[in-house]
């Protein structure tokens, strides 16, 4: 179905400002800094859906610019900008690989780069050498051990992705759109 112009920046606004209320809450729970930017990658799924992947990016790159302005919490803004809020315009892309095995292993190559790089630029742009000192007390596996963790919850992440697709496909599409 071909939205109108009007609909997909209505769409498209609605949608940033609940991904930056988001971010902004990790600013005032801390503990939110990585599963908000996962509740925004949902959100930018929605808009891709919804209008393209043309009008997805857009939004992500809204959302990223505006988070890393607005919002206090830097680190949740990073990784939504790193990983969360352009996954969801790469996906689709990945699950058409053939065969499956081949686009698993594109996708855990493709989430331990951004990561890697997140990790880097974290520790080394934004100064918190911390992290580094923090991991040097759990010993010269620590590294490994946080990466293994972070695989798995891609993982988890991941599969809750084509949950949350379905769902919103099946449950909410017809809602939003006005057509019960």
């Amino acid at each position: 179905m071909k939205r109108s112009l009007s609909y997909k920046i209505a769409l498209g606004g609605t949608l940033a400002s609940m991904c930056l209320l988001c971010q902004f809450i990790t600013g005032v729970f801390p503990i939110f800094y990585i599963i908000m930017p996962m509740i925004c990658g949902i959100l930018v799924t929605v808009m891709a859906t919804e209008t393209n992947t043309r009008w997805g990016f857009l939004m992500f790159l809204a959302v990223s610019v505006l988070s890393l302005f607005i919002t206090p919490n830097k680190e949740a803004a990073l990784i939504f900008i790193m990983f969360f809020g352009h996954y969801p315009l790469v996906r689709p892309a990945l699950l058409r690989l053939k065969p499956r095995i081949m686009s698993f292993a594109i996708k855990l190559v493709f989430f331990n780069v951004c990561i890697i790089s997140y990790f880097f630029i974290t520790v080394f742009i934004f100064g918190a050498k911390e992290m580094l000192d923090e991991m040097g007390e759990l010993g010269k596996y620590g590294g490994l051990i946080l990466l293994g963790t972070a695989n798995m919850m891609f993982i988890s992440y991941d599969y809750l992705m084509d949950i949350a697709e379905d769902m919103y496909i099946k449950k909410f599409r017809s809602k939003i759109s006005g057509k019960y």
